[in-house]
Parts: C-alpha cells; sequence; structure tokens
C-alpha cells in the first residue's frame, strides 16, 4: 500500500499474505477483531502455476489468482492488507507487539508469524519453474503419471523421492548433477533394486517445447533425455528470523515449534503454514490459519467476562455489549444484507 512513516494498532497482526497467514486473519476479522496483513508480496503460493489438491478450485486458477481473490475477502469484512516487509519485532513497555517495517510500524495484542519457507534452487541451466521444475511431490507427482520424469539432488530427499515416483511411473532418473551422492549405504541399496537411472553427468542445457514446458535435458557427456517434467530436492530455507528475534523455539529443520492450535514457546505468538512442521500444503495451510485464528479470538474475546473480572468489575451492562469494535460492526452489518 505504500504507507510510510505511519503507526498502526490492532489487536492482530499477520506477517505473511499467503494462505495460513489469510484465513487466520480471516477468522479473527470474521470474530470480531481488529486485524491486520503485512506482506511482502510474492511467496511459494503466488508463484503457482496451477492450484491443485484444493477442493472447490479448479486448477486453472493460479495462485496469484487464489491470493488476489482471498485479500478481496478479507477487506470485504474489514480487516487492512499492508504490503510491506517486516524487518524486526519487539516487545513494548505495555507488553504489546511491535513490528517495524519499511517506515511504518504496527502493534498487537496477538501476532501471527505465516513467513514461509524459500525452496533451495540448484544451479542452472533449469527448465522454467511449474513448466517442467517442481518442488511439490504431493502438488505435482499426478502431472507425470505414465510420463518420463528426473528428481535432482544427491541427498536421502531426492532418492525417496525417486523411489516415490515409481508409484506413479516408470521411467525415473536419479540426476545427482555431478555432487557425490551422500545418501546411506542402504538407501543406495534401495536404489540398486529398483528401476531408477542414477545419472551423474551434469545438465548442460534445456529443450522446451513450444507452450514453454520441458522437453528434454542436455548432459555434459552429450547425451540428451527426454522428460515431462521434475522435481528438485535441495532442502528450504525457513523465514524464521522474526520468530528467532522474539525468542520462539526453533527445530533443528528451521521450523518453528508450535502447538496444536500454532501457539509458539512465546506468550502472544503464534506461527501457522509453511515455517511451521508438517506438509507444505494449501489444505494443511488452510486449517491452521483457521485453527490460530479461533485460538485467537478466545485469547482475545471480551465475553462472558472472568468470574474474578465479575468481582472486580461487576456486571456487564447492556452499553457494554457486542463486544465487537464499531467499526467492525458497522461493516458486517452493512455485509449480510441478507436480501434486503
Amino acid at each position: 500500500m505504500g504507507d510510510s512513516a505511519e503507526h498502526y494498532e490492532y489487536e492482530v497482526v499477520v506477517v505473511g499474505g499467503g494462505p495460513a497467514g489469510m484465513t487466520a486473519a480471516l477468522y479473527s476479522t470474521r470474530l470480531g477483531h481488529n486485524t491486520a496483513v503485512v506482506n511482502r508480496g510474492g511467496g511459494r503460493a503466488a508463484m503457482m502455476q496451477e492450484v491443485h489438491n484444493l477442493l472447490g478450485v479448479t486448477e486453472e486458477t493460479s495462485g496469484a489468482e487464489f491470493l488476489g481473490v482471498g485479500q478481496d475477502q478479507l477487506e470485504s469484512y474489514g480487516c487492512d492488507i499492508h504490503r510491506d516487509r517486516v524487518a524486526s519485532c519487539s516487545r513494548t513497555d505495555e507488553d504489546r507487539l511491535r513490528l517495524s517495517g519499511n517506515g511504518s510500524t504496527y502493534e498487537a495484542d496477538r501476532v501471527v508469524l505465516a513467513t514461509g519457507f524459500n525452496d533451495v534452487r540448484p544451479e542452472p541451466p533449469l527448465p522454467r519453474t511449474g513448466r517442467g521444475l517442481h518442488y511439490c511431490l504431493h502438488c505435482d507427482a499426478h502431472m507425470f503419471v505414465d510420463e518420463s520424469v528426473y528428481v535432482m539432488g544427491h541427498a536421502e530427499s531426492a532418492a525417496h523421492v525417486a523411489g516415490i515416483m515409481l508409484n506413479f511411473t516408470d521411467e525415473v532418473d536419479l540426476l545427482t548433477r555431478g555432487n557425490d551422492p551422500e545418501w546411506s549405504e542402504e538407501t543406495g541399496a534401495v536404489l540398486e533394486n529398483h528401476p531408477i537411472d542414477v545419472i551423474h553427468e551434469d545438465v548442460s542445457g534445456v529443450q522446451n517445447g513450444e507452450d514453454g514446458w520441458l522437453k528434454a535435458l542436455e548432459f555434459e557427456d552429450g547425451t540428451v533425455r527426454k522428460y515431462k517434467g521434475g522435481f528438485a530436492m535441495y532442502g528450504a530455507e525457513y523465514n524464521n528470523g522474526l520468530a528467532r528475534e522474539l525468542g520462539c523455539d526453533i527445530n533443528d529443520d528451521g521450523t518453528i515449534v508450535v502447538g496444536d492450535h500454532g501457539q509458539t514457546s512465546v506468550d502472544d505468538v503464534y506461527a501457522v503454514g509453511d515455517c511451521t512442521p508438517g506438509h507444505n500444503q494449501i489444505p494443511v495451510a488452510l486449517g491452521q490459519g483457521a485453527k490460530a485464528g479461533i485460538d485467537v479470538h478466545f485469547q482475545l474475546r471480551d465475553f462472558p467476562r472472568d468470574p474474578s473480572l465479575l468481582e472486580e468489575q461487576g456486571p456487564v451492562r447492556d452499553e457494554e455489549v457486542p463486544g465487537i469494535p464499531d467499526e467492525l460492526l458497522e461493516q458486517a452489518v452493512d455485509f449480510h444484507t441478507y436480501g434486503e
């Protein structure tokens, strides 16, 4: 949004505008909490050529289109969207959470981190991402049934994925690209006993069709092998810098440690989506976002008032309800015309 030198205060701030983050914001907004999403743009979902495995969303929908509809939904309910990159975070003297972006700051009672991760890309030459180069086995394996497939990598994960792809096709090559294999002897024995060709020469060129899809890979020994597509297995770099700065526990693989509803080890801080352990799938991210948004509501909602507060503050007066902020109440009334 190009906000500059501005300070914003919310009940809930979500850092990250992917499926998990926007779902958390959707729930917290519709449950009556002033919410904002601070999104730097990009991300794995935004780069998807087609959305797979999402019930009710057909495959001709791109990731950018899917996220665009989500953003429109959020704004229609009263959630603010800021295009900004959060660079640091801290606690205020009032024990609120303060996020510092590029020229703007945001304060909140609860923060949801939905910062995702970046796939580690192999060195070029490479096929086009989404047109022969893929990273998500569970999303894209179905695309390669009975097709010739490669798996790039030289670690255990690459060997494992090559074996899994035999469930979909009988033409699987494992490309180490000149690197020494790092898999175990046991894994090596598994590869030897499955119809998987291990190719050690590096890739020297890429041949694409007129539609941009991969046709073949060229190798340094002069051979050419035809492929419909394949998977790069070089690991992930988790965007956990804000979580570390806040003191959240981090797993050995770089994911953020979370509870059943996305709670981190730090009070008032949640994490959802690809920056947490588990399957990196849109439906999973949606569920994580929903659970976190509901749990945030449980923590923030005003009513029913706790018995200890009733003793201190007395009975709830008529003028104190409903608990939803005025601006969200007005927007909800306008939103729900119910055919009027």
